[in-house]
């Protein structure tokens, strides 16, 4: 078998793709010591990834380095939250970072790291678990402090994407001792008393510390368990929890949890005028079809002279019947033929065509003499001509 040579290019895109596909590589969070960091002129940054052993190209583009909150440097030990695929141009593979921050927060980090590794092997960050955000939901469920920008900007963008979508808020602690039991003691409630189609869980942004009650296990539990859809907007755009992982949507500000919460009502009013207006053009095409195919068949033949097909089928028959009549002719003329010759040929064989020339058929007691060892004296025996019978003595 005979194998085909691909490019080069072919290899680093197939390699590519595969990595693409791959939704572990998705999403990874990584620790490691930076080197060979270069801040860019353009805003990117590049730098090296490395541990004792091993390390990785990574590459932060200006979009997500605007939201750092520290100037990397080599030798510093950092987590970083991105995506890992083929740069195709040098068939290398790099993280390709959305977020970064300082590795030195300890014991939490390492508890925020073994709680996500058990909810993870639980199937809690599971796609398929996730639920739906309702398309275009009634109340939205706000679970946050009573007081501040966050519980103002949601107001905000819901009222002017749609002023008539209802906000529930149900004020909770979002940081400090036994906020956590009360952000989930508050899920339990939206959805025991049924207040809402969507929760949004939000907060504004802040240390690992002053975010550490949505790493709570009681709160991953409470979202999980939620029959609601709930979203979670929880600090700023580089900032993640637990929540976050285990809810049905992350959204990277409480705004923007607003945003994919609300559906816009002028975007969804043109939407409807615009298929309306395209069924209508459908509809109209539709009708001009349809009265062209009428016209058409109004044309045809079969209205025109109806009668046609019906005589065309006559003829067919017509010739079809003289057709089979000619056919039983010479068959029957065939069959003719055949029969004078058998007959001529029995009567060459017949017995009594013998007789005729003057032979008998001598017979004893209804069995044929066929020779005189067979008679004896005084023997009656029958005589057979062509034309009668008569008895004979043997003497």
């Amino acid at each position: 078998m005979k194998i085909e040579p691909i490019t080069v290019s072919e290899l680093n895109r197939y390699m590519k793709n595969k990595v693409a596909d791959d939704e572990f590589l998705n999403s990874v969070f990584v620790r490691g010591e930076i080197s060979n960091f270069k801040n860019h002129y353009s805003g990117h940054m590049y730098f090296t990834l490395k541990d004792e052993n091993s390390l990785i190209k990574c590459v932060m583009f200006k979009t997500s380095t605007a939201t750092l909150k520290f100037m990397p440097k080599d030798g510093m030990k950092v987590l970083v939250l991105g995506s890992v695929s083929v740069f195709e141009r040098d068939g290398v593979y790099q993280i390709y970072c959305k977020a970064m921050q300082e590795d030195g927060m300890g014991s939490l980090h390492e508890e925020f790291e073994r709680l996500k590794n058990k909810l993870e092997q639980e199937g809690l960050f599971e796609q398929e678990r996730k639920k739906k955000i309702p398309i275009m939901p009634k109340i939205i469920g706000v679970l946050t402090s009573k007081t501040g920008s966050v519980i103002r900007d949601i107001i905000n963008v819901s009222t002017r994407r749609n002023p008539n979508v209802y906000l529930r808020l149900l004020p909770v602690p979002v940081q400090g001792e036994g906020a956590a039991e009360k952000i989930a003691k508050a899920i339990s409630t939206m959805n025991e008393q049924n207040l809402a189609d969507v929760i949004i869980i939000a907060r504004g942004g802040g240390s690992l510390e002053d975010l550490w009650p949505f790493n709570e296990e009681i709160v991953a539990r409470a979202i999980a368990e939620s029959e609601i859809p709930v979203i979670s907007a929880v600090g700023h755009e580089t900032d993640f929890t637990i929540a976050d992982f285990v809810a049905d949507l992350r959204a990277p500000t409480p705004s923007a949890a607003a945003e994919l919460a609300v559906a816009d009502i002028n975007q969804i009013k043109n939407r409807i005028e615009n298929n309306r207006n395209q069924l209508k053009h459908l509809l109209k095409n539709k009708i001009e079809v349809m009265k062209l195919r009428y016209e058409k068949c109004m044309h045809s033949r079969v209205y025109t002279n109806p009668l046609q097909p019906i005589n065309e089928a006559y003829f067919k028959i017509d010739n079809l019947t003289k057709n089979i009549q000619n056919a039983i002719q010479i068959k029957l003329q065939g069959n003719k033929s055949d029969f004078a010759k058998m007959i001529s040929k029995l009567e060459t064989l017949s017995p009594l065509h013998t007789l005729m020339r003057g032979y008998t058929v001598t017979q004893k007691e209804n069995k044929i003499v066929n020779s005189v060892k067979l008679l004896q004296k005084e023997d009656i025996v029958q005589l057979k001509f062509y034309d009668g019978e008569a008895e004979a003595k043997i003497l």
